[in-house]
């Protein structure tokens, strides 16, 4: 396993805190544009729009936001911006049940 570095664990402590505070709605409201690969704290997670792990995609974990069925939806680790349902970052949570 990878140790995480200092800076990447604040990244990385910092954007879930500040997800996790904001509720679902605003969320929903406030998600317009689509997160860039490029995205400072994306490349922080490795997000990217298409996972290549197996069973585990934005689309079902746990800080995914609005209606299933939606290619792109809010998500509570990149407030302000919305991730492809098929993407994966190294955030991703099983979602629970």
């Amino acid at each position: 396993m990878k140790s995480v570095n200092r800076r990447d664990f604040l990244k990385l402590s910092g954007t879930t805190l500040i997800g996790m505070t904001l509720g679902g709605v605003a969320l929903r409201a406030n998600a317009q544009e689509q997160l860039s690969e490029d995205d400072a704290t994306a490349k922080a997670l490795k997000y990217v729009h298409k996972s290549t792990t197996e069973g585990s995609s934005c689309s079902n974990c746990m800080y995914i936001q609005g209606e299933a069925g939606q290619e792109w939806r809010p998500c509570a680790i990149f407030p302000g911006k919305l991730v492809n349902s098929k993407g994966w970052c190294s955030a991703w949570v099983k979602k629970p049940g």
